[in-house]
């Protein structure tokens, strides 16, 4: 094992104890990740746009405060994906549609600058299909990512960069977000780990939908102790999302253990879904590790029924919400047109309110 390959295979969390002690500089790190990046980014495509020359001054500058015994922040030097639809101010941001191919933002969105002031570093935004929409990761502006495990099979979506480029050994943390999946089925493809908060947990700043639900930010990482390690920090109060929950993300980079002796858990039956066998039985399997722990498990889920209908149409109204304008003005399809394909109820709404 080479040097470098001993620094990425460590956690993020012992990253930045190394880093607080001295015993390892945000320069070798950084420099160990874009090497790894030049080495396997272009068989997996997880990485698009990239910012090394600014990376490289901020690490210097976080070495320097390091070894002058600053106060360091919680992510202080650790390289971190962006996934491209996020703003990053001075970094190329296409949200994976050819409509932004070359828009760079003046100013960061405010996860970012959420995860810049916890003194993390920027390295690059990762791979999104376009707009975000998908279970899978691939757009004409950069193309397709691929499955770290196996080239010719999907990533999942919609953070498949993300998730792909932690699996390499890219970067130690990256961000994500979730509507219908976005940051469970790439992380489990992948065999990292995401999680979808609870709406209002991570502030989605800016957004025109300030009341919407189904749509979060959140973390991913290599492993669940990274994952609320990096939450600790997206987390938080935020006066400009109505939504958000007056509670600090401090409390996620507490000690995860506890005792689970009582807690009640759900075990679906089958969501009213056709399973696979093998993967039904690798989620049940699961029933005998919360028992392990003392955890009460019981069969029950809720009512499901319509609730695929009423995704698909608060999604297209979402869609269309955010992306109309540019639809308009851009595609062979007119705003009128857009909202004639959405469910009829919604088409009506849209009317009012648009």
């Amino acid at each position: 094992m080479s040097a470098n390959d001993e620094v990425l295979s460590k956690t993020a969390v012992e990253l930045r104890r190394l880093i607080g002690s001295k015993e390892l500089s945000p320069v070798e790190l950084l420099e160990a990740c874009i090497e790894r990046i030049a080495q396997i980014n272009p068989a997996v495509n997880a990485v698009t746009a990239t910012c090394y020359d600014r990376a490289r001054k901020e690490a210097k500058a976080a070495e320097t405060a390091a070894q002058q015994g600053e106060a360091l922040g919680i992510l202080h030097g650790l390289p971190t994906g962006i996934k491209d639809l996020e703003e990053t101010g001075g970094l190329l941001t296409t949200f994976g549609s050819q409509l932004y191919r070359d828009y760079v933002p003046a100013h960061d969105s405010a996860m970012v600058a959420r995860v810049r002031a916890a003194g993390a570093i920027v390295i690059g935004k990762t791979n999104v299909p376009e707009f975000g929409l998908g279970s899978q990761t691939f757009n004409k502006v950069f193309g397709p990512t691929h499955n770290p495990y196996d080239l010719s099979k999907t990533c999942g979506g919609s953070t498949g960069g993300g998730a792909t480029a932690l699996a390499c050994g890219m970067i130690p943390l990256a961000d994500g977000s979730d509507m219908g999946g976005s940051l469970r089925n790439p992380p489990n493809f992948c065999n990292v780990v995401g999680l979808r908060p609870s709406p209002g947990r991570v502030p989605d700043v800016p957004t025109n939908l300030g009341w919407f639900t189904l749509a979060v930010p959140g973390p991913v990482a290599r492993n669940v102790t990274d994952c609320a390690f990096f939450l600790s920090v997206l987390a938080g109060f935020d006066p400009h999302s109505p939504i958000s929950i007056d509670q600090p993300g401090s409390q996620f980079a507490a000690p995860l253990s506890r005792d689970f002796k009582g807690v009640r858990v759900a075990m679906f039956r089958d969501l009213g879904l056709p399973w696979e066998q093998e993967v039904k039985s690798t989620v049940q399997a699961q029933r005998k590790v919360f028992e392990s722990l003392g955890c009460i498990v019981e069969e029950a889920e809720p009512d499901f029924t319509d609730a695929n209908e009423c995704f698909l149409a608060w999604r297209h109204w979402a869609t269309e919400r955010s992306f109309g304008d540019a639809l308009a003005t851009h595609s062979r399809y007119s705003r009128r047109k857009f909202t004639q394909r959405l469910p009829r109820n919604l088409s009506r709404i849209n009317n009012k309110t648009t």
